[in-house]
């Protein structure tokens, strides 16, 4: 096995990350500036996680309100924003209910677990299985690493979890997986780590019904694709196919940790008092997080803008790969949620974007991430654009 690359910054970091030398001291919009005072074009969002962009004025109010006020108390009492977040979403949203916690992997733990109750209070404590996707991904814990099912995250870390059933994206093979012991289907409706790859026309539709044939749950994995990302607050919502449960991670509290698992008051029975928690989930300063979030999103016509920015975007990179086809294959993806499939290393291209002060995202299948904040302008749009041409007239010769 090849030696890994030496670690950047303090050895007192367990350096379980491939970091790149640069170190951010301020963001502003949809720009960050390093300790050097560089200036950089965010289309990272930190994963499509800052989703207001850097120092959104609304946010920074809200978090400081709430920071003088009350940072943390616990679910053993009630919680004035964590109760109006709830409210919200499900307002907005197919869910009737709503758990809190810190993050995606923990949102998708939940949906695991509420899954697995659900069948054992109706009587079937025999389903525990959950058919997942090839090139998927779900999280870091030992539960969502067996879930995603791929070798190079699972090695080390074994005996693996059981109770996973992976299959290709294929109807078909999908009801061939189903067995005596599964409980529910997950997925994620724009696979985002895979390489921003959106389920096939008609699949969401194909998996409600086997779902309902079959008694199962089905769980659509939002942590990249959902609050607005793809022009819907949820990217489900393009389909006409309504989830037992959705997860959500990044984009909630854009920026700060915040997680969450909406469910339906049936596929929610079993997730009664004492079955599940978290310490810090759904504390006073998320919620402010995520409430401040929700306000800007909910606006008129935001939704209605990301979509015209991301066809804008799409337009732009479709323009490029016309003129760039020995470096660019294609380009997919929905809203500001964007895959550039590459015909040369990724790597190369996220670095050459880095020399010019834009930020991209590698991801599976060759692909390079383009993830603006969702707040993003005609001009930022085109300084990308004009950075990404001049990578590929460099790597296209």
């Amino acid at each position: 096995m090849a030696s890994a690359a030496a670690p950047v910054g303090s050895p007192a970091v367990m350096p379980t990350y491939g970091r790149i030398d640069v170190a951010f001291e301020r963001g502003d919009g949809a720009y960050l500036y390093d300790t050097t005072g560089r200036r950089f074009l965010d289309f990272a969002s930190g994963i499509a996680t800052v989703c207001l962009g850097h120092g959104h004025p609304h946010m920074v109010e809200a978090l400081q309100k709430q920071v003088g006020t009350l940072m943390h108390t616990s679910n053993l009492f009630r919680i004035a924003g964590q109760e109006r977040l709830a409210e919200r979403l499900t307002a907005n949203s197919f869910a009737d209910v709503v758990f809190f916690c810190n993050s995606g992997a923990e949102a998708n733990e939940c949906a695991i677990k509420a899954a697995r109750r659900y069948q054992h209070v109706s009587g079937r404590p025999e389903r525990f299985r959950i058919i997942t996707f090839e090139n998927a991904f779900h999280g870091r814990t030992l539960a969502t690493i067996a879930a995603t099912g791929q070798e190079k995250i699972l090695e080390g870390f074994g005996p693996k979890v059981e109770g996973f059933d992976h299959v290709p994206f294929d109807l078909d093979a999908v009801r061939t997986a189903i067995g005596s012991e599964t409980a529910a289907i997950m997925v994620e409706p724009v696979q985002g780590e895979g390489g921003v790859i959106p389920v096939p026309d008609g699949f969401l539709e194909g998996l409600r019904q086997i779902c309902d044939e079959h008694g199962l749950l089905l769980i659509y994995d939002e942590i990249q694709s959902g609050m607005g990302r793809t022009g819907r607050l949820l990217a489900h919502e393009w389909a006409d196919a309504r989830p037992d449960l959705v997860t959500l991670g990044k984009g909630i509290g854009g920026g700060f940790p915040v997680g969450a698992c909406l469910a339906t008051t049936e596929a929610a029975k079993g997730m009664t008092a004492g079955t599940h928690g978290s310490t810090y989930g759904g504390n006073p300063l998320a919620m402010a997080a995520g409430n401040a979030v929700l306000d800007v999103i909910l606006e008129p016509d935001f939704l209605a803008n990301v979509t015209r920015m991301g066809d804008l975007l799409f337009e732009r990179l479709e323009d490029l790969r016309k003129r760039n086809d020995s470096v660019i294959e294609l380009i997919r993806g929905k809203g500001l949620f964007v895959g550039i499939k590459c015909k040369v290393p990724n790597a190369d291209v996220v670095t050459g974007l880095r020399e010019r002060g834009v930020l991209a995202v590698p991801a599976g299948d060759n692909v390079v991430r383009f993830l603006p904040p969702l707040i993003i302008g005609e001009s930022e749009i085109d300084e990308a654009i004009g950075a990404l041409e001049d990578v590929c007239r460099d790597l296209g010769q």
